[in-house]
């Protein structure tokens, strides 16, 4: 019987070794994948169950202007970040108004991706609707469609990520991490 020289077996175990390297993490993944385990990525926004998608819904939105808000942008897909003012918004809501347009700011090249919309009465103090006008879509939910995502407390403001379909992904309460909603900004805008 003929056996192979020690350099070819040595060169054999070695590519063996190298198949096993690339084969393992494919081989751990189908074991993870058919037992049912699966990764999860932490939002910080709730998510919207049961899900809903407002152009299905036929969610009407009144812009300050009289016309309707389009869910689905005819232009390009692009997502919406919807304010909802709790009655009287006033100091704090517009704190937060203002740290949701900073984060929409912080997108720099992606911000073409995100509308803000806000829902509500405005502001009383005109150099803040003068603001605010300068990066949101002023509007309100003339039917209520969206009073379950609205807060109750005086002057707060809640929040919701609605993709370029119309589909509601994550709703922030009024009390949110605005941290957090510029992480998720992040991960969902790219």
């Amino acid at each position: 019987m003929n056996t192979p020289a020690p350099s070819l077996k040595a060169s054999r175990l070695k590519l063996l070794a190298i198949m096993a390297v690339f084969a393992a993490p494919i081989i751990a993944a189908a074991i993870l994948t058919f037992s049912g385990w699966q990764p999860s990525g932490k939002g910080y926004g709730r998510p919207v169950q049961p899900q809903r998608n407002f152009v299905d819904e036929h969610v009407r939105v009144r812009l300050a202007d009289g016309s309707d808000y389009a869910w689905r942008d005819p232009a390009e897909p692009r997502m919406t970040l919807v304010a909802l003012a709790g009655p009287g918004c006033a100091a704090r809501c517009f704190d937060a108004l203002s740290g949701m347009a900073k984060a929409w700011v912080t997108l720099n090249r992606n911000q073409k991706r995100l509308r803000l919309l806000y829902l509500g009465t405005a502001p009383a103090d005109r150099a803040q609707v003068a603001a605010m006008k300068a990066y949101w879509i002023l509007g309100e939910d003339p039917d209520g469609r969206l009073a379950a995502f609205r807060p109750a407390a005086a002057d707060s403001v809640s929040a919701l990520l609605v993709e370029s379909n119309g589909t509601a992904l994550a709703y922030y309460p009024a009390g949110f991490d605005g941290t957090g909603l510029l992480r998720d900004l992040h991960k969902v805008i790219k």
